[in-house]
């Protein structure tokens, strides 16, 4: 209802074409942009299903799964940076279809693939090509709606993740538990080519394009978007890069995203080995956090912008404890049941869901000039990406490093494991508090 009630409130009908509405392009955009983007996660998570499979049946060790993950990292942390701030300057529709395009390419090519090597060289071109999605999109929006409504926009559209993560871990676990882990691969590579389809569909560059006035209120009188100029994007990317807020909220991006990739790259096998999950009973509950990260992710825009007045900084810290207490839940109780496994499933991913949108970008873009949301983004993006290579060679590593044979019985330690996990989480909520109080310093305004 609230949606619809948005939707009423969009801007009328505009003369630049008579069939179609301003209204029209937004949700096509909006709605394609946050599907498009869920299907972009579907093909990244896909890995993630198929991990204690593929170490059952020894093709990949541990440590060699944690390093093809951490080369998807490290190219789409390069990639969340250059990308962010080319998607400023060009057409992102074509951005946003490409990057899709070759990633599900990349997912059919590895349901034939044994090497490790080829394996990892591809997957780290699907981590470039990942690294195209969400800067798009962060654009789209910022060309697409003013900034009074931006935030509910980009809460909505942030929930994409999840919805990526649930569509992997509840059909892509069924293929791997029915079918083998190669059909995994090949699930995520068709459902990412339907994505293309409706991207190309609906997507749209910006409202200039269309022959629509923009969004954004230009630095000059009767200047577009469009007609900005070289020195004035150099300008405004400049001021994002020597933002010190903007570099510590990537540093407890970083910091979220351990924790974040620890749960959704590992979690499935950390139930399977130390709970003895089967893998669908695993990707089940590893779907619960994706399912209430949604609820969390779609409302954050809403309630800060409503309950806070468009501060992040008090829900960001509420939700940090939100993870902290979660995995501790699913880490530090013994042989826990089913039921607190869930539990700790709703509170880790509500809590990871809220910080995708403020801390993985949404706060950065916040306090940057309006023409360099894709330069902001890029930067929270390489820090937190970093972070997220980083966790997955050091979680394999120290996965194989404390297994043992017992009565010729794989057994695994996790201590290790507990202190990495919820030490970045807590890192990452106290470096919240250090950007209490960064303040708007747009230079470039939108249209009210």
């Amino acid at each position: 209802m609230y949606l619809f009630n948005l939707y009423k409130k969009l801007p009328p009908k505009q003369d630049a074409n008579p069939k179609r509405n301003l209204s029209y392009y937004q949700w096509g955009t909006f709605l394609s942009a946050t599907l498009g983007y869920g299907i972009y996660y579907v093909c990244r998570l896909s890995i993630n299903v198929v991990k204690k499979p593929i170490v059952n049946e020894g093709i990949f060790s541990e440590t060699e799964l944690g390093i093809i993950g951490s080369v998807l990292f490290i190219t789409y942390a390069v990639g969340k940076f250059t990308n962010g701030f080319l998607a400023d300057r060009s057409n992102v529709k074509r951005l946003f279809s490409t990057g899709l395009l070759i990633t599900a390419l990349v997912n059919l090519a590895l349901g034939f693939t044994n090497s490790f090597i080829l394996f990892a060289i591809l997957w780290g071109v699907s981590g470039w090509f990942q690294s195209m999605g969400a800067a798009s999109c962060v654009v789209s929006l910022s060309r697409w709606f003013p900034e009074e409504k931006r935030g509910t926009y980009y809460g909505f559209w942030s929930s994409s993740h999840n919805i990526g993560e649930a569509l992997t871990f509840l059909v892509i676990s069924a293929l791997v538990g029915g079918l083998g882990w190669r059909y995994g691969f090949l699930g995520a590579g068709l459902i990412g080519i339907l994505g293309v389809l409706i991207i190309w569909g609906f997507f749209k560059d910006s409202p200039e394009s269309l022959g629509f006035p923009q969004i954004m209120k230009p630095l000059k009188t009767g200047e577009s978007h469009n007609a900005l100029t070289k020195d004035d994007f150099n300008a405004a990317q400049k001021a994002v890069l020597v933002n010190p807020a903007i570099w510590i909220l990537a540093l407890s991006s970083a910091f979220m995203y351990i924790s974040r990739y620890a749960v959704n790259s590992w979690g499935m096998f950390y139930l399977e080995a130390e709970k003895g999950y089967s893998t669908l009973e695993a990707g089940t509950i590893i779907s619960i956090s994706s399912i209430f990260g949604i609820i969390g992710t779609a409302f954050s825009g809403f309630i800060s912008d409503k309950l806070f007045g468009g501060r992040r900084n008090l829900p960001a810290l509420i939700f940090g404890i939100f993870i902290i207490v979660g995995l501790c839940m699913f880490l530090l109780i013994p042989n826990s049941p089913y039921w607190i496994d869930v539990i700790a499933m709703l509170v880790f991913g509500t809590g990871i869901g809220v910080l995708i949108c403020f801390l993985g970008g949404f706060m950065a873009v916040d306090i940057a000039p309006a023409n360099a949301s894709g330069a902001a983004l890029g930067v929270v993006g390489i820090a937190s990406y970093i972070g997220a290579a980083v966790q997955d060679t050091m979680s394999g590593i120290l996965i194989e490093g404390n297994k043992t044979m017992i009565d010729g019985k794989v057994v695994y330690d996790f201590t290790y494991i507990n202190y990495f996990w919820i030490g970045a989480a807590v890192l990452s909520t106290l470096l919240t508090l250090l950007v209490w109080n960064a303040k708007k310093k747009y230079k470039y305004q939108q249209i009210n």
